[in-house]
């Protein structure tokens, strides 16, 4: 069963067509990664599933409703959560404030009810700080909660970005680049998340360079090549596909 479906999805930016008629599903509570050479058209792909950008046609399906063109944050009030590339995180903020940052998504109070504070709004809050601490737990980093987050090694802010995600309890967690900026230690450890995430029961839909983790985590592999989809299989296929092997493996690293 599918949890994502892209259906032909088609975007542009001038005379470049950067994600041509693309259409894939997602598997629930499983992990489908997108790879590809750069320029092939990822990001954008992850930008129009997230609703940071609109297809020029096609359309985007996620746990059986039509959420293409939704904004982010309605999006991720559906249950989609998002990581990036570039670690997006509040340094001067702790690592649990990051977290609970995540989970005031699924909060009922607004701006005028927090500042009136209103004694059902502290029970609320209470309610975040404590989602906020399973995420935090769940991800093995509960010794830097009270830490201020620009003072954490790389690697460990990559944890706390995918603990305020998993904080929103997305169904679908889409990665960004994760590994990127880490060492092979912290790959191997975000490796361990990742399946501890999809344990969960949380489906996750990857975008990676980094071959080794891709090959090792993912359950499903979508490569993309000049914004087409080239193709679509499990690992084990995708590393003995001689297209892929030639236009993105390449012959000596297969």
């Amino acid at each position: 069963m599918s949890i994502l479906a892209a259906q032909g999805l088609t975007r542009s930016f001038g005379g470049l067509r950067a994600v041509d008629g693309v259409s894939f599903e997602a598997g629930e509570k499983r992990i489908t990664a997108v790879i590809g050479p750069n320029g092939a058209g990822k990001t954008t792909l992850f930008n129009l599933i997230s609703g940071a950008l609109e297809p020029d046609s096609g359309r985007v399906l996620f746990d059986g409703s039509d959420i293409t063109g939704l904004k982010p944050y309605k999006v991720a009030r559906l249950g989609l959560a998002r990581t990036f590339q570039a670690i997006k995180l509040s340094r001067k903020m702790t690592a649990l404030e990051n977290v609970m940052l995540g989970r005031h998504v699924r909060s009922r109070a607004g701006f005028i009810e927090g500042m009136i504070a209103a004694p059902w709004t502290r029970g609320e809050e209470r309610s975040i700080r404590e989602e906020s601490m399973r995420a935090i737990e769940l991800l093995g980093i509960a010794e830097y909660r009270d830490k201020e987050t620009g003072s954490l090694p790389f690697g460990i802010q990559r944890s706390v970005e995918l603990a305020r995600a998993i904080a929103s309890e997305p169904k679908l967690l889409l990665l960004d680049e994760p590994a990127s900026g880490l060492n092979v230690r912290e790959t191997k450890a975000l490796a361990g998340l990742i399946a501890r995430i999809r344990d969960r029961g949380i489906s996750i839909l990857v975008v990676e360079h980094d071959m080794s983790l891709v090959m090792d985590v993912s359950d499903e592999i979508v490569v993309l090549d000049f914004g087409k989809k080239l193709a679509q299989g499990a690992p084990r296929e995708i590393q003995q596909n001689k297209e892929v092997i030639e236009i993105y493996l390449g012959e000596e690293d297969a």
